[in-house]
C-alpha cells in the first residue's frame, strides 16, 4: 500500500475563497493597524514587585496577555458605531481550540452573505533574539480534518511582536509593567511556503510550525494541495507513512 494509491477524500474549496481569504486576513491588518493608530496599543500590567516584571522570562507570560488584547480591539471594533470593517460577530475560541478568536464577517458571496476567519494568535518579543522562531502553530491531525470537513476553512495566524518596560506609578509608587504592540503580520496558513513550514513530530500527532514568523513567503495553493504538503512533511519524518495511515484512519481522510 502506498500514499498514491489510496482513495483519500480530496476537500475542494469555492471558486472564491482566494478572494475570501484575502478579505479576511486584510481587515484582520486594517482592525490591528488602527488601534495601533490611536494609541490603543498599550496593556498596563501593575505589580508590586520593586524590581518590576522579569524581562528575561517576559516571553512566558505575554502569550496570554496579547492574545486577550488582540480578542478586546476585535470586540471594540464590533462595538463601535462607525464599524467600517463589515465585523458583524466575534466568538472566543474554547479552552483547548485551536485558535484565540473566531471572526465573521458581512461578505456577499453566490451562497451566502458571510465569511468566516479563525484567528490564532501568536505573540513574540522584539527585545529578546530569537522569539519568533519555529513556534507551534497547531495539532497536524486537527488541521489537516478541519480542512476535510470544510475545504472553505481560512486558519489566519495573526503574529503580534511586543516590547515591554517597567515604570513605577508616580503616586502608588508601585512597579508597572507597560506592554505595547509595536508590530504585527496576519497570514493564512493555507497560503504560507512551503519553505516556511515545519513539522516537529514530537508532540501528539506533530506540531505544524512556522520557521521563522517574522519572515514569511506567500505561496498561493489550493485546499487539497496543502493537504498533500501537510501529510508529504508527517511522512517525511520519523513518524512514517504507516504511523500516517494510522491517523489517516482514526481521522476518516480515506473514503
Amino acid at each position: 500500500m502506498t500514499y498514491e494509491n489510496l482513495d483519500l477524500k480530496i476537500p475542494v474549496e469555492s471558486n472564491d475563497y482566494d478572494e475570501c481569504s484575502d478579505f479576511v486576513v486584510s481587515s484582520v491588518e486594517s482592525i490591528m493597524q488602527d488601534a495601533m493608530d490611536h494609541g490603543r496599543n498599550k496593556i498596563v500590567i501593575n505589580t508590586n514587585l520593586k524590581l518590576g516584571i522579569p524581562m528575561e522570562n517576559i516571553n512566558k507570560i505575554a502569550g496570554p496577555f496579547v492574545e486577550a488584547w488582540a480578542f478586546q480591539v476585535f470586540t471594540e471594533c464590533l462595538e463601535d458605531e462607525c464599524n467600517r470593517y463589515e465585523l458583524i460577530n466575534v466568538e472566543a475560541g474554547k479552552r483547548l481550540n485551536m485558535v484565540d478568536a473566531i471572526l465573521q464577517f458581512k461578505k456577499i458571496r453566490k451562497r451566502s452573505s458571510g465569511v468566516i476567519g479563525h484567528v490564532d494568535v501568536k505573540a513574540t518579543s522584539k527585545d529578546i533574539e530569537n522569539s519568533g522562531k519555529s513556534p507551534n502553530i497547531t495539532s497536524f491531525a486537527r488541521i489537516r480534518s478541519a480542512y476535510i470537513a470544510d475545504p472553505d476553512y481560512i486558519f489566519v495566524i495573526l503574529s503580534i511582536r511586543h516590547s515591554v518596560l517597567s515604570a513605577r506609578d508616580s503616586e502608588t509608587q508601585m512597579m508597572m509593567g507597560i506592554m505595547e504592540v509595536v508590530d504585527f503580520n496576519a497570514y493564512d496558513l493555507k497560503y504560507i511556503s512551503d519553505g516556511d513550514i515545519s513539522y516537529n513530530p514530537a508532540l501528539g500527532t506533530g506540531q505544524i510550525q512556522i520557521r521563522d514568523i517574522h519572515y514569511v513567503k506567500i505561496q498561493k495553493r489550493n485546499t487539497w494541495e496543502f493537504c498533500q504538503l501537510l501529510d508529504r512533511k508527517c511522512i517525511a519524518s520519523k513518524k512514517g507513512f504507516e504511523q500516517w495511515l494510522e491517523y489517516a484512519k482514526q481521522n476518516r481522510w480515506i473514503k
